[in-house]
Order: C-alpha cells, then sequence, then structure tokens
C-alpha cells in the first residue's frame, strides 16, 4: 500500500511538500492522486495524475498545489505553495486498481488502495 511523508506544521503562505511512495505492483501503470480530509468534513479529491502525465486539480488548488511522479523511485509528490487555514487537513494518498477516466480522477470510490494519510497544518 501507499505510504505518505512529509506532513507538518506552517504558518499561512508557507510551503511545503509531501511525498508518496509506492513499492508495490508496476508504479508506472497506476494512476495516483491525493485527497484531503478535515476534521468533520468529507475526504476531498486535491489531485491526481494519470499514467500519460494527465493531471487535475480541485479548484481549491489550481495555481497553488503541483503533482508530480518519479517513476524511477515509485514516487510521487505534492508540492504546496501560499497555503492557507483551510487546507488544513490529513492527506492521503491513493493509487488506482485499474483504468481511469478523467472524470473520475478526484472521486474516491474510483481509488483502490490507501495510505494512512500525513497531517498538513497551516496556522495563521
Amino acid at each position: 500500500h501507499p505510504v505518505e511523508s512529509g506532513g507538518g506544521s506552517v504558518q499561512a503562505g508557507g510551503t511545503m511538500t509531501v511525498a508518496c511512495t509506492v513499492d508495490e505492483w508496476d508504479f508506472r501503470s497506476v494512476c495516483l492522486a491525493w485527497f484531503r480530509q478535515a476534521p468533520g468534513k468529507a475526504r476531498e479529491g486535491v489531485a491526481a495524475i494519470d499514467t500519460d502525465g494527465s493531471v487535475k486539480y480541485a479548484d481549491s488548488v489550481k495555481g497553488r498545489f503541483t503533482i508530480s511522479r518519479d517513476n524511477a523511485d515509485n514516487t510521487m509528490f505534492l508540492q504546496m505553495i501560499n497555503l492557507e487555514k483551510d487546507d488544513t487537513a490529513l492527506y492521503y494518498c491513493a493509487a488506482a486498481g485499474g483504468f481511469m477516466v478523467p472524470s473520475s480522477y478526484l472521486i474516491p470510490s474510483k481509488f483502490k488502495y490507501w495510505g494512512q494519510g500525513t497531517q498538513v497544518t497551516v496556522s495563521s
């Protein structure tokens, strides 16, 4: 299963990068995504990157977050800048179990494998 790392605390306006490592499967063949869940809220899609490099972002993070993958190291990254208090959440890495269509990229139920999550806390 995916393993996240790199979370922590940062002030509003700051930057942070979280990473996700997957040591199983053929890493190049799976669609990967970041989701987040704040206390009392539903899990929401943040960003996804497919096997061909196609990406999709939630409107709330466009222009601030960048998703990327390094197939040689089986690692995916989420670079976050201009962080806001509303970005505070538990961030999860997820991997799809099969072929994905772009309309499914940010839908939690479409992903089969999940990490334990890494906490990102943004303070004012």
